[in-house]
Parts: C-alpha cells; sequence; structure tokens
C-alpha cells in the first residue's frame, strides 16, 4: 500500500489512541536503532568515487532495512528514464543471466521517476503499475522506494525488496531509508563535484599531451595517433578514430586506436555521407546509438552503440574529425563528456594548427638553406672550376711533353664531368621539400651501389639536365629496369674493368620531342657474334613500347672495345 493511503476508523477517539501508541513505539524503535541509522550515515558518507558511493548506499540501505535486495537507479538528464541502476544482493553471473537493466521508462520504476515520493508495497506484483519481471530475474514482493534528491533536484530513486523473514517493510524502515537518502544525496553530491573536477583535469592533463606531441616536431602520424589514444582514454570509449580530409573528397581515417579496431587505416568516408558533410561544416554529430542511427550508419560506426564524431576546426577552418565511440549497450555520453570532449577537440585543433605553422616555418628554413647552397655551388664552386679547366687547357697547349698533354686532358675532362654533377646537385636542390620521394637520381645511384658489389668496382655516372621533374614516372621506372639488365650483362658477360653511366634529360628525338637518355657503357669483351639477345631485345621492345628506341655501339676500351648500350624514351 502507499504511504499516502489511509483507513477512516468508526472512532475517532479510538483512533487517536492507536496513532499515539503507534507513534511512541516508532519513536522508541527509531531511538534504539540510532547508533545503526549514525553508523550507516557514516559509511555512506566515506569515499568520494561515484560509482564506490552507490554501491555502498545500496549495500547499507539493505543492512538497515534488513531487506535481501538493494537498487538506486540513476534519472538520465531529461529526467525520461535511467542513465545508470546499480544493484545490491545479485551477483554478477545472475545479472548476466538476467541481461538488459532496466531503462525507467515503464512500469513501476519509470512511475516512480515521474512521481518521485515514497512507496512501499505488500506485493509489489500486485500492484498496477507493474511490468512484471524478464526471465531469471529472482522472485520480489514487498518493495520501498524513496527518492534521492541532490541540491533540490531528483538524483534517483532508491528502491528495496524482499524484507528479510517476509515481513512487510514497515514505517520505521521508511523513516530510517528516507533519512540515509538525505545523506546519501549529500554524498552524492560531493561525489559528483569531485568527479566533475577529477574529469576535467584529465581532459585537461590530455590537451596538454596531445600538444606537446604536436609540437614536439616529431612524425606527424605519431602525434595524430596519440591524438586518437588520448581522446579513447578520456572518453571511456571502445575506440580512437581520428579523420582528416581526403584529396578525392570525403575523409580519410589517418589514426586509429583500439584493442579490437573494426576500422583500418585509410578508409574513406564518402563526401556524400551525413556526417561528413556535418563536420565539414563544423557541425558536431551525437548518437546514443551509432549502429541504429541513420545518420552514422557505414562502416564506421556501424559497429558500436553510444558515439561522438566532433569536427576539427580552428580558425575557420575544418582541420579533420574526431570520433570516440563506445561499445554497443554502454552508457551515452552525459552532457558534460560531450562538453569536454569538444574543448578538447577544438585544443586539438588548434594544436594541428600551431604543428603545421611550425612545420611551414621550418620547411621554409630548409628551403631557404638549400637556395643558398645551391647558389654558392653555381656561382662560387662552377666558376671556379671553369676558370681552372681554361688554366690547365691553356697549360696543355703550351706543353710539348705528350705525357703532360694526355694528363692535363684527362684533368679536364674529369673537371667537366665534375662541373656536370654540381649543376645536377643543383637541380635536385632546387627541385622541393627534403622530404619529397625518392627522385629518378637517387634510384639511379642506388642501382649503382647495388651493382659495385658483385663488380667489386663502382661504376662512374654522370646526369645531365633536371632528370628529377622532367622524367615521368612511367618512364622513369622503365629506366631504372633498363640499368638494372645493362649494369647485370656488364657483370655477367663483359667482364669489364670500367663502367660509365650518363642520364641525359635534355635529348631530343628525331621527331622534335624531348627525351631521356641511358647510356651505359664498358671496357669488356664486348657482345660476341652468335651470341644470346634477348636481354638486348627486352630492352629495345621496353623502349619501344614508350615510343622510344635502344641500340647497342663500341665501348670505353682501346679501339672501340667493349659495348656501349643507349636507352632512350620520350619525357
Amino acid at each position: 500500500m502507499s504511504l499516502q493511503e489511509s483507513q477512516e476508523s468508526p472512532d475517532p477517539l479510538e483512533a487517536a489512541t492507536q496513532a499515539t501508541r503507534s507513534l511512541q513505539g516508532l519513536s522508541t524503535e527509531l531511538t534504539a536503532r540510532v547508533p545503526q541509522l549514525l553508523e550507516a550515515m557514516r559509511s555512506v558518507g566515506t569515499g568520494l568515487e561515484l560509482h564506490s558511493t552507490l554501491d555502498r548506499i545500496c549495500e547499507t540501505a539493505a543492512e538497515l532495512a534488513d531487506a535481501r535486495y538493494a537498487a538506486i537507479g540513476v534519472v538520465d538528464t531529461e529526467g525520461r528514464g535511467l542513465s545508470d541502476f546499480v544493484t545490491y544482493g545479485i551477483d554478477a553471473e545472475h545479472a548476466a543471466l538476467i541481461g538488459h537493466r532496466p531503462d525507467g521508462k515503464r512500469g513501476l520504476l519509470g512511475a516512480l521517476i515521474r512521481h518521485p515520493d515514497p512507496v512501499r508495497l505488500a506485493d509489489l506484483t500486485a500492484d498496477p503499475r507493474a511490468a512484471g519481471f524478464p526471465p531469471h530475474h529472482p522472485p520480489m514482493k514487498t518493495f520501498l522506494g524513496v527518492p534521492i534528491r541532490v541540491q533540490g533536484e531528483i538524483f534517483g530513486n532508491l528502491y528495496l525488496a524482499e524484507k528479510r523473514g517476509g515481513e512487510e517493510f514497515n514505517d520505521y524502515d521508511v523513516h530510517m531509508v528516507r533519512v540515509l537518502a538525505t545523506e546519501a544525496g549529500i554524498a552524492i553530491g560531493n561525489a559528483r563535484l569531485y568527479e566533475a573536477a577529477t574529469q576535467r583535469e584529465r581532459w585537461i592533463d590530455g590537451s596538454v599531451a596531445v600538444t606537446t606531441a604536436l609540437l614536439s616536431g616529431g612524425d606527424a602520424d605519431d602525434a595524430l595517433s596519440v591524438v586518437a589514444e588520448q581522446a579513447r582514454h578520456l572518453a571511456d570509449s571502445a575506440a580512437g578514430v581520428v579523420l582528416l580530409p581526403a584529396t578525392e573528397g570525403g575523409m580519410e581515417i589517418v589514426a586509429v586506436s583500439a584493442d579490437d579496431p573494426a576500422t583500418s587505416l585509410g578508409v574513406v568516408l564518402p563526401a556524400d555521407s551525413p556526417v561528413v558533410q556535418s563536420l565539414l561544416r563544423g557541425e558536431p554529430v551525437f548518437a546514443d546509438d551509432a549502429s541504429a542511427d541513420p545518420r552514422t550508419s557505414g562502416r564506421l560506426t556501424s559497429r558500436y552503440g553510444p558515439c561522438m564524431m566532433l569536427p576539427l576546426h580552428s580558425g575557420g577552418r575544418v582541420l579533420g574529425a574526431l570520433v570516440t565511440p563506445r561499445a554497443r549497450g554502454a552508457r551515452p555520453f552525459t552532457e558534460a563528456e560531450r562538453t569536454l570532449a569538444t574543448q578538447f577537440a577544438s585544443q586539438a585543433a588548434l594544436a594541428l594548427m600551431m604543428a603545421e605553422a611550425q612545420r611551414d616555418r621550418e620547411r621554409l628554413a630548409v628551403f631557404e638553406d638549400r637556395d643558398r647552397i645551391a647558389r654558392d655551388l653555381h656561382d662560387l664552386v662552377i666558376q671556379r672550376l671553369f676558370a681552372t679547366g681554361m688554366m690547365l687547357e691553356s697549360a696543355q697547349r703550351r706543353s710539348v711533353v705528350p705525357e703532360v698533354v694526355d694528363g692535363v686532358g684527362k684533368a679536364v675532362d674529369e673537371l667537366d664531368v665534375t662541373i656536370q654533377e654540381i649543376r645536377t646537385a643543383i637541380f635536385a636542390l632546387q627541385q622541393g621539400p627534403a622530404e619529397a620521394p625518392s627522385g629518378l637520381r637517387t634510384r639511379v645511384l642506388r642501382e649503382i651501389n647495388m651493382a659495385a658489389v658483385p663488380l667489386g668496382f663502382k661504376p662512374a655516372h654522370r646526369f645531365v639536365g633536371p632528370i628529377d621533374t622532367t622524367v615521368g614516372e612511367l618512364v622513369g621506372k622503365n629506366l631504372i629496369a633498363a640499368l638494372r639488365e645493362a649494369l647485370s650483362n656488364a657483370f655477367r658477360h663483359a667482364e669489364a674493368s670500367r663502367i660509365e653511366v650518363v642520364v641525359d634529360s635534355t635529348t631530343t628525338l628525331d621527331d622534335g620531342r624531348a627525351a631521356v637518355r641511358l647510356e651505359v657503357a664498358d671496357d669488356g669483351v664486348g657482345i660476341p657474334e652468335g651470341g644470346r639477345r634477348s636481354g638486348l631485345r627486352n630492352l629495345r621492345r621496353r623502349a619501344e613500347s614508350l615510343g622510344g628506341a635502344s641500340w647497342y655501339g663500341p665501348g670505353l676500351g682501346e679501339a672501340g672495345r667493349g659495348t656501349t648500350l643507349v636507352w632512350q624514351a620520350p619525357l
């Protein structure tokens, strides 16, 4: 029966007498149990962690009212249902069999949320508001429900069921539990304040860690991984995902932090996705169940429950997005968590912009240094080498000793090669960022260095023209394959002691098209008559498929001994 219910007595004097005796008995019982109540209040006020406080309140209330079961239903921020449900008396194994915990949107628990008044029932199964029990739920009959108020607002309800001995909950139980609920409201308020302060401190520390990682000058991918990891940890989510705008439109996953990631790096969310469109406009997206929300259905969040998708925007620019989904069935994100996560995303976006500006300054400093080196090489080194070559040529003309003439001539030739190599280096310095992918020049040098091991000596090399900026990727790949084949033939068949490699991007074909030419010359035994020509045919077909040609001629040895392989293709 409800506390508000009363029965009319036919004799007012007798009713008054019975009430007086009842109050005297209640007062005597309350006085006798004051030490127990004080101990219960002291226990409830111990500690500041919210969930531990709720567990302690349940246990203390059950002991105080001699009940077998106790629970606290935490009302959600909208006041429409329960955001949390803490129990006492049901072990974890039995709770797992029961399954989904009550949401407070119907039945007796829903009625107590809408009308937060004390309720005492002798048989809750007979109450018209009861909605029945799910499978595996323990039988319950007697019931007592008392609201818990925190700073004047309803926090939730304290439920007790099954008083031991089969008795009903009495007035004494009601008064004791109401006093305990008042103390519980104070303890919960303190725990909430402490939890909010601790939560803000954690998010601030996480923002500092992200800012430090982004501005440390390390690898950008590692820094974004720190953002994902920190967001996942702070939001207590199943994963942390960072997305950046993709070049072809949409947003690409660039960092994932999860024990069992459902998505992989490089996945692109299409530009026509409602979520992507909202994020690119700088609007956050919140979902209580991402797997069922039509806005968030897709490969990224289809297996998750509550989800926050936050734009990383700063200075009017959307740099990317941060996604923190929780497992399906997990508690939704609170308003405080959404606010803190939004502030964290803004701080991360600001740190990203600062890191980008810092990298731009560092890149500019590198460019300026490369330009200075290129100018010094061109204005000083090449000019001095050129002047030295002219002096040597003058000395050569005045000399009458054949050995001196030959030696000076070779020195002049070496200076010409050195000047060409320096000019190639200047082109490389001026071509672009230091962190650009390996150019054709680097790949040619790599092949030469690899061939030096089986040959026993390093082939000489020379580059003419800006080969890294003018030779296309397809032609470059085929040129490297031709160089590898030519060096392999020189090692296996030529018995050469000297090899020279020249790559010239200033060549012109007979039809006037600009081309790149590869020459590999050696002083070996040459190509014997009747020998195999399969490698040469492959080189010719490779060049012809690109609109070029390939042939061979005399080499570097005396009287043309050896072989010079020529391979060329249009740029």
